[in-house]
């Protein structure tokens, strides 16, 4: 093949060279030889922008109505817009031919050196246009002080009762001696529901999940079903032997926990006292909390172990020994299912993490102190820890980092009862010290800066009989 007719034939080849040569010091390229680069960077100067039929109109076509010159310069503004204003390009158009049409629109540009901050789709000039700095989120703020106390006289200082629990119809009730009382959070107006008598006394409340129906736990082994609206007791039901401190709704049943070490599952439409007993702990069982799907159920009890019961099993499905002392915290989270919170008391301080679904102990904060109850926030990832000895706390915590969002401080004893607001934004906590401390913890699920109704309640200290 003859090289030089192939060269001729083809202008844009390129000479051969020596292998291994060097053009670093004898290489000049032509000065009417363009350089490409391998990017596509549109040179916008050497475009046939015909082919758009935006170009500009002859200063014939105006009328006098005024409609061609605003389409005029709405052309004007579109190329603009598009092209830039620097490509001096007014006139008349030119038609396009066929081989205009058969070549390259774009050409490629030649090499600039930009700088790395070019790079950047956002960059770094504060004063460039249409792009919007977001302001920096500043941390949530958490109140250091109790918005509203309640004087509680003859609140238990007991580990294992189970006393306070907040209602879906904003009513909170508190078990005093051998009596419940109900204040209504909205008008602060305090009702007593029942007596029990010099011969027994409240070990635990709860709420049904929805309406006005509330269970008792008595010290005789009892268990009281109340319609709170007429306060009027409903029915009893046996089984127990021994006091019940721990009770816990689903959707349909009631469960109840005793220091008989057994789980009784009742159905209150039904004629029979209980339909199964659940038998696993060694010692009193002193937490229970259903899931929020009402498929599994978390006990806890003195022997240091916390188990998980599904609807219909008699034996724990899942086991879980690694506490070191009577598990009492018990919260399911409302974000994650199968995410299980559990706390250990005095000799174990510390609140684990389990997922049932996996059967997987997740992870363990030692707190310092005696774990007496957790609660979940439903409006955010986090979660209320509230402690005895030594330090009698209550601390909000970020899960899943678990890092201390605020501490409180003001009960002079254990901190033994928690519930919260049927709103999820605030949390009342109980103690030996006969105090009822309303707090405001948790932001609203759509404003974080709106206060909740029960924290817009006047301030003060008022007795809850």
């Amino acid at each position: 093949m003859n090289t030089n007719n192939q060269s001729s034939s083809t202008p844009n080849s390129v000479e051969p060279k020596t292998p291994m040569s060097s053009t670093s010091n004898y290489y000049h390229p032509s000065p009417s030889r363009t350089i490409y680069s391998d990017r596509f960077i549109p040179c916008r100067s050497s475009s046939n922008f015909a082919l758009f039929d935006i170009s500009t109109p002859p200063p014939s076509a105006g009328g006098e109505d005024g409609v061609g010159s605003s389409s005029a310069a709405y052309t004007a503004l579109l190329r603009t817009a598009l092209f830039g204003s620097d490509l001096g390009f007014a006139g008349s158009p030119v038609t396009p031919d066929r081989k205009s049409v058969n070549r390259n629109i774009f050409r490629f540009k030649s090499e600039t050196r930009l700088s790395c901050h070019s790079l950047c789709p956002v960059g770094f000039d504060d004063q460039l246009i249409g792009v919007v700095h977001a302001p920096v989120k500043a941390p949530r703020k958490v109140a250091k002080a109790p918005y509203k106390i309640l004087d509680a006289p003859a609140l238990q200082d007991d580990f294992y009762l189970n006393l306070v629990d907040w209602s879906s119809y904003n009513v909170l009730a508190v078990g005093l001696g051998n009596c419940v009382y109900l204040w209504n959070a909205c008008s602060s107006k305090v009702t007593k529901l029942c007596d029990l008598g010099v011969d027994d006394s409240v070990c635990s409340v709860g709420w049904a999940q929805h309406g006005t129906h509330i269970a008792v736990g008595t010290n005789n082994g009892k268990v009281q079903i109340w319609d709170a609206s007429r306060c009027k007791r409903i029915r009893t039901m046996e089984g127990h032997r021994l006091r019940v401190g721990a009770l816990a709704w689903s959707s349909s049943m009631l469960s109840s926990g005793s220091r008989d070490k057994s789980i009784l599952q009742r159905d209150p439409r039904a004629q029979e006292d209980f339909v199964s007993k659940l038998s696993g702990h060694k010692s009193e069982v002193c937490g229970l909390k259903w899931s929020y799907d009402n498929r599994e159920l978390a006990s806890g009890g003195n022997d240091n172990k916390l188990f998980v019961w599904n609807q219909h099993s008699t034996q724990p499905i899942l086991k879980y020994c690694e506490h070191t002392a009577a598990v009492k915290a018990i919260a399911w989270s409302p974000h994650l299912n199968g995410l299980l919170a559990s706390g250990g008391g005095t000799a174990d301080r510390c609140i684990r993490f389990w997922n049932t679904n996996t059967n997987s102990h997740l992870s363990c904060m030692d707190t310092g102190s005696q774990v007496c109850n957790l609660v979940w926030s439903k409006n955010v990832n986090e979660l209320v820890s509230t402690h005895g000895y030594s330090q009698n706390q209550i601390v909000v915590w970020r899960y899943p980092t678990m890092s201390k969002l605020a501490t409180l401080t003001g009960h002079t004893y254990r901190v033994l009862y928690l519930a919260i607001s049927p709103d999820g934004q605030t949390i009342v906590t109980g103690a030996g010290d006969e105090t009822l401390r309303f707090w405001n913890v948790f932001p609203s699920p759509k404003n974080q800066n709106t206060e909740s109704e029960i924290g817009a309640l006047s301030f003060g200290r008022t007795h809850i009989r």
